[in-house]
């Protein structure tokens, strides 16, 4: 009879079936945004903003790291990020919907209301990744203090904003705001006033952080070799192009708050570039295609470099022709734009080259000696001597294990 009673083993679940339901949920959290936005009369491409933005690449390459590398908490980081961010974006559309259209007649409003301020625990851990890059490891005990102090700070941000939403919620004070963040977190008066002057110094803090976890990885860059190095040559240089495009972004919007369509269109595609980050990440920690990293820099930081002298280019050109010449907006728009469509070739020629002698040396050093054998070859005569510059060429170029010439003989 003892069998009878004797206890069933707990199943536990694998790491890649726990990675797999993460992935599920975020995708269904992401289809849930359509209907949402529409219940709540949004647009929901502007709506999902920077949360589906930044959410979605970051669960995509959590769910591969956390199922390749299940014993590496960046994985699992990075998924609890992304969903984070995506389910706070639903949440505060329904909150739209429920208490700015229909007066809290929706069920569960509540819910969505403590479940959108989900961005500030999100915002503290996804920091924790560049710390924490590549294998999840501090790189010395010392660096133990910097981490629960930022954690000591980080964890205010949230546990601040949470008291301010549970007060709001008990006290049936629920007043949603157009982007779906409360009142009382974004205007605190009275009492709370004061907790949200705290978070305002707390947010500083963080940056402060944040810039010293990136220095730590750039100081071991400087002092790291091998593939150390090449694993944090795609973390920064991810970091870098996530950078360039958000200060783009900043900046464009601060001087044109109703940007043209062309400025339009070069947003939209650096804002495509957010996702430089999560994946330099995950590339870094899964050593996938690791040493291409030097080809995809000079390309990545070409096309930046381009994007921005081009931009600055027709910003320039439109306030020239519009304020000092006094030409017609539509005619200043269209002869900027050809401007800067006839200036796209020859700009990012001249500086891909620059950028490939800085930082793809091989491959400006390889066209530099396929220049000079083609200019030397004008002048040859001896077919023996092509032959042999032309395997030392090949040689010096691609430094392969053997090298061959055939030469076709006269018929």
């Amino acid at each position: 009879m003892t069998g009878v009673f004797a206890p069933r083993r707990l199943r536990v679940v694998s790491p890649e079936a726990l990675a797999l339901l993460g992935a599920g949920m975020v995708l269904l959290l992401v289809a849930a945004v359509v209907p949402l936005a529409i219940l709540a009369h949004q647009n929901p491409v502007g709506n999902a903003g920077s949360s589906i933005a930044i959410g979605v690449p970051c669960a995509a390459v959590g769910f591969v790291v956390a199922r390749r590398k299940p014993r590496n908490p960046l994985g699992w980081f990075m998924l609890a990020v992304g969903a984070a961010l995506v389910l706070s974006n639903d949440a505060g559309l329904y909150a739209i919907a429920d208490y700015r259209l229909r007066h809290g007649a929706l069920p569960l409003g509540w819910v969505a209301v403590l479940l959108q301020p989900l961005w500030a625990p999100a915002l503290v851990l996804y920091p924790l990744v560049i710390l924490l890059f590549p294998d999840g490891r501090l790189p010395s005990r010392r660096w133990r203090w910097v981490m629960w102090s930022y954690l000591v700070v980080g964890f205010y941000l949230p546990v601040g904003i949470y008291l301010l939403t549970v007060r709001t919620v008990i006290d049936h004070g629920i007043r949603v705001l157009a982007n779906g963040d409360l009142a009382a977190v974004d205007h605190p008066t009275g009492a709370p006033a004061r907790l949200g002057a705290l978070l305002a110094i707390a947010l500083p803090l963080l940056v402060i952080f944040w810039a010293v976890f990136i220095g730590r990885q750039a100081v071991s860059y400087r002092r790291s070799s091998g593939e150390r190095r090449q694993q944090l040559k795609w973390l920064l240089s991810g970091a870098a192009v996530f950078m360039t495009a958000l200060t783009l972004e900043i900046v464009v919007g601060v001087l044109y708050p109703h940007p043209p369509l062309v400025l339009r269109v070069l947003l939209s595609v650096a804002g495509l570039t957010i996702v430089a980050l999560p994946a330099g990440i995950g590339v870094g920690i899964l050593k996938y295609r690791l040493y291409d990293v030097d080809r995809l820099i000079s390309r990545t930081l070409a096309y930046a470099i381009v994007t921005g002298l081009l931009i600055g280019v027709y910003a320039g050109l439109v306030l020239l022709a519009t304020r000092v010449l006094s030409l017609h907006s539509q005619v200043a728009v269209a002869a900027s734009t050809l401007a800067a469509v006839a200036l796209v070739n020859p700009l990012r020629r001249r500086v891909q080259r620059a950028v490939d002698r800085r930082f793809n040396r091989a491959r400006y050093d390889a066209d530099r000696t396929v220049a000079a054998f083609a200019a030397g070859l004008k002048d040859a005569v001896d077919l023996d001597a092509v032959r042999d510059d032309l395997a030392a060429v090949v040689h010096q170029a691609l430094e392969p294990a053997h090298v061959s010439v055939w030469v076709r003989g006269h018929e």
